[in-house]
């Protein structure tokens, strides 16, 4: 007989958390706070999807709830919808202006869209409201790279590493910033730094920087 995959105390107080707010929505299907925090379990349980509709239903209960809106944004995000994605963090910031993941979230879209300066102002503002946001500094360093201002982005760089010396896309946008500004050997400590910190690199970056020597 197969035995059942043992879950962990987690993964057990989780599905119970589930269990309990699927019970809960049955009997309250307009309560916008319980169908949130049930998509908060499911992106915690690792599924997206049922996520998705979740943070629908929780804006269609109550449209003027941002929280839905900031995690739906991180969702569409993933799912490679960079459109829908901005459409639902701007509503976010105009219920709450000071959502610090709205904005950082914007400013990561952006980036992805080519928007270098929008990229760059909405991560500002994410880092007004959380000063030790890492991913708005990051999204600042990889503008100012595709905008060919090193210097800017060297800045935002070692802003990162004052707030955690390993983090590992730091070490990488330092390197790409120093290599534009021929520091070659600064610029391969850092990217070794980052490839031993775990950053995943894919083989046409690597034959780049073996070119350098």
């Amino acid at each position: 007989m197969a035995h059942e995959q043992q879950q962990s105390p987690q993964q057990k107080e989780l599905n119970d958390y589930i269990k309990y707010l699927k019970e809960r929505v049955f009997f309250e299907p307009q309560s916008a706070p319980l169908h949130y925090n049930l998509g908060v379990a499911y992106v915690n349980k690792g599924l997206p999807d049922e996520a998705v509709s979740e943070f629908k239903q929780a804006i269609q209960c109550d449209p003027n709830l941002a929280e839905p809106y900031v995690n739906l944004g991180g969702l569409l995000f993933q799912k490679g919808d960079l459109d829908q994605c901005i459409e639902v963090n701007l509503k976010a910031v105009e219920i709450n202006p000071r959502l610090p993941m709205a904005h950082c979230n914007l400013g990561f879209a952006y980036l992805q869209k080519g928007e270098h300066q929008k990229a760059i102002e909405s991560s500002r503002k994410a880092i007004e409201l959380m000063p030790q946001l890492l991913r708005a500094y990051n999204t600042i360093a990889m503008a100012h790279l595709e905008l060919d201002q090193p210097d800017e982005s060297i800045s935002a760089a070692r802003k990162m590493l004052e707030l955690n010396e390993d983090f590992a896309s730091a070490h990488f946008a330092l390197a790409a910033a120093l290599r534009m500004k021929g520091d070659i050997a600064k610029a391969r400590g850092h990217y070794e730094k980052a490839k031993a910190l775990g950053l995943p690199i894919d083989e046409e970056v690597e034959e780049t920087w073996n070119k350098l020597g």
